[in-house]
């Protein structure tokens, strides 16, 4: 996928917002597919897999959070979640469930192209750069694979950007502002969804997440990846 053309699965209750980005979509290129409940979205997204999930977590049958809980079950699928100003916590949750970038109502429908794009390019760009290794953690940026003892890691597309990038700079702290310009591709954003992304993270790479070795917490300033020695 090469981010040309993408499968969007958009799942909104609401119809306005469902034609307007779909409109907004289509004008960018991207074959849109609208839904608006929870049951049709788990229904659509395994008949046929998009790229992209676009879903907002107030719907009616099952919600946002549990359509998200059972696709990220299932495989990597990239989640954008639409959240209402005030449901900070289940954007949070929503997070820790595995959505990869989230986009808070009243929002304009150019962003949330431009935040699909930046998935999108990620999740599908040519790569050049080399494997990376650390120990018994490798990560392979062209074929979007990482490995920790020999067994696949199960990433999100966020999750497998973070660690690409912080393997990458290792010994380099960065502060959340700087990973959200990195790795997410904002100039600006919440920081929290880099503490929740670095938390998740670290669950899938770290022997004991809550002490961890590898990625590094530099108080006061944000993270750093540490080689084994």
């Amino acid at each position: 996928m090469t981010g040309v053309c993408a499968h969007v699965l958009v799942v909104d209750d609401d119809e306005t917002v469902r034609d307007v980005v779909g409109r907004y979509l289509g004008a960018a290129g991207h074959e849109v597919e609208l839904v608006g409940d929870g049951p049709g979205a788990l229904r659509a997204a395994r008949a046929t897999p998009p790229d992209v999930l676009v879903l907002d977590l107030m719907l009616p049958g099952l919600s946002g959070l549990e359509v998200c809980r059972a696709l990220r079950a299932e495989g990597d699928l990239p989640i954008v979640m639409l959240t209402a100003l005030g449901e900070e916590d289940d954007r949070l949750l929503g997070l820790e469930l595995g959505a990869d970038d989230y986009v808070t109502k009243p929002f304009s429908p150019r962003e949330l192209v431009l935040r699909i794009g930046s998935i999108l390019r990620r999740a599908g760009a040519p790569v050049s750069s080399p494997v990376l290794v650390d120990g018994s953690l490798r990560v392979d940026p062209a074929a979007r694979e990482a490995t920790l003892n020999g067994g696949a890691l199960a990433l999100t597309t966020r999750e497998f950007d973070l660690l690409a990038f912080l393997l990458g700079h290792p010994g380099q702290a960065f502060t959340r502002e700087e990973l959200l310009s990195q790795v997410w591709g904002w100039e600006f954003g919440d920081r929290s969804t880099v503490t929740v992304h670095v938390r998740r993270l670290r669950e899938k790479v770290e022997a004991d997440p809550t002490a961890p070795r590898r990625i590094a917490t530099i108080w006061g300033t944000g993270y750093r990846y540490d080689r084994e020695t």
